[in-house]
């Protein structure tokens, strides 16, 4: 297969370029990421009542390509344009469910718990991304020399407040009290990673809870992340993301849940959640310790191979 040129259109979110990059890496494209900014009031309108019209989006894009990699409700009017307006066959991919027309679209990968069902649905189990084992276990020497070489890393993993979710001090200690006990009982080496969407508030009470020999990055830092995630024996991520409780599960690590009560029905995390249980890769942060096999996973490869065939 001659390798393609792709397009990818995202809102700019970490979980966004993750996903799409982590497509575009598998089918061994060139890729290059546009961050879509729509114009006015379009930003409110559902894409299904939306005109597939450049005014719509701010963005002036002439580039050549060959397939577009889309994420997001912003991205969809773009990749339906551009499409359109191409000389050429261009193959549309939508990750994520996008609440219009399956018909628009080429492909559309969306997560099994979203139970969106189609001829031209792929379904993932959790979300795809972009990293690799490989790109994981090269960085591992980034935060070795800060950990203390007689213990075991348990790394947390931060993500950040939602509609579902609320990170107050409150629900942080809650988090931090489990860990901290982990630490004392099991003599192990702590270290927290933040996300773009962690309160700056909840990254300074991870500071003041924990003592000074705990590693807490402050600021985002994909080098930290690869490391932390390369030289844990243990993973703890917060319920909230789905995409990073994914990419921990590439690991094949004991990827444990800390649990935040819910502000109303999160019904998709709890489908999400009660597959990987399932699947033997999470368990809930609990006060018990242990580890635990499973077949790493990497969704991205799965589905990239399952296109090309289809392509082909």
């Amino acid at each position: 297969m001659t390798k393609l040129k792709a397009l990818l259109l995202t809102e700019g979110l970490h979980g966004m370029i993750s996903q799409t990059e982590g497509l575009a890496k598998a089918l061994d494209s060139y890729y290059i990421h546009e961050k879509i900014e729509l114009n006015g009031f379009w930003k409110l309108i559902p894409p299904s009542f939306t005109p597939i019209k450049n005014f719509v989006f701010k963005n002036k894009i002439d580039r050549d390509f060959d397939i577009i990699i889309s994420c997001g409700r912003k991205s969809i009017i773009p990749s339906l344009f551009l499409k359109k307006k191409s000389k050429k066959k261009v193959i549309n991919i939508h990750i994520q469910n996008p609440k219009m027309a399956l018909k628009h679209f080429d492909f559309v990968v969306c997560p099994e718990h979203d139970d969106l069902k189609g001829p031209n649905v792929l379904s993932t189990k959790g979300a795809i991304h972009y990293l690799t084992n490989k790109e994981i276990n090269s960085s591992k020497n980034y935060l070795l020399n800060k950990v203390e070489k007689d213990k075991d890393v348990i790394t947390l993993i931060l993500g950040g407040p939602t509609k579902y979710y609320n990170y107050s001090d409150e629900n942080m200690l809650n988090i931090f009290s489990i860990i901290n006990r982990m630490l004392k009982e099991n003599n192990l080496q702590l270290i927290v990673i933040p996300s773009n969407r962690t309160p700056e508030k909840t990254i300074q009470l991870a500071k003041e809870y924990f003592s000074k020999n705990r590693i807490v990055i402050d600021i985002v830092d994909k080098s930290a992340y690869l490391s932390s995630l390369a030289l844990a024996k243990y993973i703890v991520v917060t319920c909230d993301s789905t995409s990073m409780i994914s990419e921990a599960a590439l690991t094949g690590k004991p990827v444990y849940v800390a649990m935040i009560p819910s502000l109303r029905n999160d019904k998709r995390f709890k489908r999400f959640r009660s597959l990987f249980e399932k699947l033997n890769i999470i368990k809930k942060l609990e006060n018990k310790l242990e580890t635990w096999n499973y077949k790493k996973l990497n969704e991205a490869d799965r589905i990239a191979l399952e296109i090309k065939r289809k392509i082909n």
